[in-house]
């Protein structure tokens, strides 16, 4: 999560939110919030005016109580919308929804020619088209939109970088093309082709694309008496708050939670059934085989990547696992996976042994309306020992580190490494399986995000120092037992 404005609101929401909620009126202190985050008189910073700004802060509150924002109901109050949170028994199916007021309409994505044109007589831009979409009028470039695919090789040819291409943020992230206008030219998902990698959300300027949080669910869970309530930490929030995971497993059971599970002891489960796996395919003569740890990839693999599925490992992910130790030990809990990925939420919802999702964010959130100092906490040690390499899953390299670490013929894996899913790798991935063939290579780590979980689209830290953090863990951590 970077650290800019929309990143900040948010924030602020979050811990207004869980503040409200441990309140003797919730819904009243809810209804609250866009007035005492703008009282009157007071400056009024992204609007051009304090009731707008009242009435997008109203929008954005009522995606952090978990609802969807498409189909406002304009008259309905802010406490009613936290009623029906409270009163809520599963969060809503679509994980990501559209805030339209913050939602400025983009120009449409195009290839532009810029007044920098010199109108040059080497013609250099109409010479690489190959669709002959540019024609020379008033002496300068001009590029049909109806003939244009956007392939780019104008702007490479340009000498005078006169081509520009006018990017619509989300569009632009979207790898797989499931960001759309509508007729009033607002952002609509495509949630059939979305593989909810988060990359609209973190590209979007205004803060128009969000997730619907689930934090309310989980506040009730906890203040509910007769719930166990189990967090399960993925292996990247070791990076991501300035205390260690001992005392953050402290801190989390200061915050209502009744244990604290790490994922990287089901990381551990996948790594090992993975490497046989591997080894078993191997043998068969696959030419490779792709790992199945990254919600998002597998979400792609589901939608528009389907002739990959025959060499996707077949190897639940660490979560699958875990829940299932969880489940085991606590039949009747509340199982809470805190992740940084909002891939994980649809994992979430279709794995009947977890049942709702934090963001390190949203986890930050709690402690503060708690007033919770994670770093003053006492470290608690965890029931079971997770391997450096189950920790280390967080970080690109790190799944495939630990598939080869475990082989019993290391030399048998040839790792390769697709560091976030763009349009690019997806192209690359396409081509895999079409060939049936990965060039000098039989084990493909595939990570939605760039840099691996520590770069999902909530995380709090940045990645270098996220990374470190975690290398310091993984030192201090056994190897994982063969």
């Amino acid at each position: 999560m970077s650290n800019n404005q929309t990143n900040a609101l948010k924030k602020e929401i979050l811990e207004r939110v869980v503040r409200a909620f441990f309140t003797s009126d919730f819904e009243e202190y809810v209804r609250l919030i866009p007035y005492d985050m703008r009282p009157k008189g007071s400056e009024v910073p992204f609007r051009c005016c304090i009731y707008k700004e009242r009435a997008i802060l109203k929008e954005r509150i009522k995606a952090e109580l978990g609802f969807a924002l498409e189909d406002d109901i304009e008259h309905k109050l802010l406490s009613t919308y936290a009623k029906e949170a409270l009163e809520r028994t599963k969060p809503e199916k679509d994980v990501l929804t559209v805030l339209d007021a913050a939602c400025v309409g983009c120009v449409p994505s195009r290839i532009y020619v810029t007044d920098l044109c010199q109108g040059c007589v080497a013609r250099p831009c109409q010479s690489a088209c190959k669709f002959g979409a540019i024609e020379m009028v008033d002496g300068r470039s001009k590029i049909d939109g109806s003939k244009c695919k956007n392939c780019k090789m104008c702007m490479k040819a340009c000498p005078y970088n006169a081509i520009v291409k006018l990017a619509v943020p989300c569009e632009d992230a979207c790898p797989v093309g499931a960001i759309n206008k509508n007729q009033k030219n607002i952002t609509r998902i495509d949630f059939d082709t979305c593989i909810t990698c988060g990359k609209c959300v973190a590209a979007c300027p205004f803060g128009a694309v969000y997730e619907k949080s689930q934090i309310v669910d989980v506040m009730k869970n906890i203040v509910n008496e007769e719930k166990t309530v189990i967090a399960m930490i993925a292996p990247s929030i070791a990076g991501q708050f300035n205390c260690s995971i001992f005392q953050l497993k402290s801190a989390m059971k200061q915050a209502g939670f009744d244990d604290v599970v790490e994922v990287a002891q089901g990381a551990d489960i996948t790594t090992m059934t993975e490497a046989k796996e591997f080894e078993e395919r191997m043998k068969d003569g696959a030419p490779f085989m792709t790992t199945s740890c990254c919600a998002g990839y597998n979400n792609l693999v589901k939608t528009s990547l389907k002739d990959i599925q025959k060499f996707k490992s077949n190897t639940g992910t660490p979560l699958y696992y875990t829940a299932e130790i969880v489940k085991e030990k606590y039949p009747d809990c509340v199982a809470v996976f805190i992740s940084p990925c909002v891939a994980k939420r649809k994992e979430v919802q279709e794995n009947p042994n977890v049942d709702y999702l934090l963001t390190y964010p949203e986890l930050d959130a709690l402690f503060k309306g708690r007033d919770i100092a994670v770093e003053e906490c006492e470290p608690e040690q965890f029931e079971v020992e997770s391997s450096k390499q189950g920790r280390n899953y967080g970080v690109s390299g790190g799944v495939a580190g630990a598939v080869v670490s475990v082989l019993k013929d290391k030399d048998l894996a040839k790792p390769y490494i697709v560091n976030g899913i763009t349009k690019d790798t997806i192209k690359d991935l396409k081509q895999f399986a079409k060939n049936c063939e990965c060039p000098d290579c039989n084990l493909i780590e595939v990570m939605a995000c760039e840099g691996g979980c520590i770069g999902g689209n909530e995380s709090i830290l940045p990645q270098k120092d996220a990374k470190k953090k975690i290398k310091e863990l993984v030192e201090e951590s056994k190897d994982i037992k063969g």
